[in-house]
C-alpha cells in the first residue's frame, strides 16, 4: 500500500505504475484531483475525513495480511437440550485436530459457557466481557492470541460473573476479526434472534439446526427456523435420534422444509468422557468425530465457504 498526500502528487509523476496506490486529499471541491490520480496511477481517490474508517480498514488489512475468509458455521438448537453446543464443540475440535486454524465462539450468553465443554474454564485468556465495548476494527492476530487455547483451537466464551450484554457492533467486530484469520470459525448460537444474534447470522456461511426426532421438537424448531431464515438464507437440519414412531431424519427435514445434513450419531460414554476432561469430538474413532470430519471434508472438496451451500443439499452425511 502506498498513500500519497494530494500535496505530494506532483513529485510522484512518472513513477512506475503499481497496485495499491491511494491519493489522499481533503479538498472536496478540487476537480483536478482526478487528473493527478491518473498521473500517479492511483487506484483510489480518498477524501478525508469521509473515507477515514475505510482507510483505517485498508491499512489494517495491509498490516495483518488478509486472505480467504474463514468458513463460518453457526450451530443452534431447535429446542432446549437438543445437543447444539455439543455439536458445535465437536465440529471445532475435529477441525482443529485436522490441522485447520479454528476458533470456537460462544454466542449464547445463557448457555453456561462453551469453554466448560472443552475443559477450558480455568484456562487463562479473554472472555466476552473483555470485548463487550469493542467498536470499529478488532485485530485478528490480537484476538487469536488473547483467547484461551486448548485442544489445538481458540475459544471465546462467557465469564462466570454477572451477565454481560454484547452489543451488535461488538459482535460484528469480533466475528469479522475471527473470519479474517481464515480457517474455520464455529459459532454456538441461541434460539432467540436478537440484534446481536442477527449480526452474527449475517456473517455465517451456513447454519446447522439440531432437531431431536420428536413432534414437539420439530414444532419448536419450525419457529426457530422461521426467525433465523429471515437473516441466514442457508440453514440446514441435523436430525438427532431416538425418533418417535413413524419419524426419521428425512421426515424431520421435510417437515421443516429445510435441507438435511444428516443424522447426528449417538456416542456412548460421551458424558463420562466429558467428566474426564475429554471434549465432544476428541475421540477420532468415535461416531461424533467421524460425522464432523465428514462434514469438514465435504465442505473442503466443495470449495470451502463458497461450496458449503451445495455440499449438503441431498443429506450427504
Amino acid at each position: 500500500m502506498v498513500l500519497v498526500g494530494d500535496d505530494a502528487a506532483a513529485r510522484c509523476r512518472g513513477t512506475v505504475r503499481r497496485r495499491g496506490v491511494m491519493l489522499v486529499g481533503r479538498d472536496r471541491g478540487d476537480p483536478d484531483i482526478w487528473r493527478r490520480a491518473v498521473e500517479i496511477g492511483a487506484e483510489y481517490v480518498l477524501r478525508l475525513p469521509d473515507a477515514e474508517s475505510w482507510l483505517v480498514d485498508q491499512i489494517a488489512n495491509a498490516a495483518e495480511g488478509v486472505g480467504r475468509p474463514a468458513l463460518t458455521v453457526g450451530v443452534m438448537g431447535g429446542r432446549g437440550g437438543s445437543g447444539a453446543s455439543t455439536l458445535a464443540c465437536a465440529l471445532a475440535v475435529t477441525a482443529a485436530g485436522s490441522g485447520r486454524r479454528t476458533i470456537l465462539i460462544d454466542g449464547d450468553p445463557l448457555g453456561g459457557g462453551i469453554d466448560i465443554l472443552l475443559g477450558a474454564e480455568e484456562t487463562e485468556g479473554m472472555r466476552w466481557p473483555d470485548f463487550a465495548r469493542s467498536k470499529g476494527r478488532v485485530g485478528g492476530g490480537a484476538l487469536e492470541e488473547s483467547l484461551p487455547a486448548l485442544h489445538g483451537l481458540r475459544v471465546l466464551s462467557w465469564g462466570r460473573d454477572d451477565e454481560v450484554s454484547v452489543p451488535p457492533q461488538a459482535m460484528q467486530a469480533v466475528l469479522a476479526a475471527a473470519r479474517r484469520l481464515g480457517g474455520i470459525v464455529v459459532v454456538d448460537l441461541p434460539r432467540k434472534v436478537d440484534d446481536s444474534v442477527a449480526e452474527a447470522l449475517t456473517q455465517m456461511d451456513a447454519g446447522l439446526l439440531v432437531v431431536p426426532g420428536e413432534l414437539r421438537a420439530v414444532a419448536a424448531a419450525k419457529r426457530v427456523a422461521s426467525a433465523v431464515g429471515m437473516v441466514l438464507p442457508d440453514l440446514r437440519v441435523v436430525a438427532r435420534g431416538p425418533y418417535a414412531v413413524g419419524l426419521d431424519e428425512h421426515w424431520v427435514a421435510q417437515a421443516l422444509g429445510l435441507p438435511l445434513v444428516g443424522d447426528l450419531p449417538v456416542e456412548p460414554g460421551l458424558q463420562a468422557a466429558q467428566s474426564g476432561g475429554e471434549p465432544p469430538g476428541s475421540d477420532p474413532r468415535g461416531p461424533l468425530a467421524r460425522f464432523c470430519t465428514a462434514f469438514w471434508d465435504l465442505a473442503d472438496t466443495s470449495g470451502g465457504a463458497d461450496g458449503v451451500v451445495a455440499a449438503f443439499g441431498t443429506g450427504a452425511l
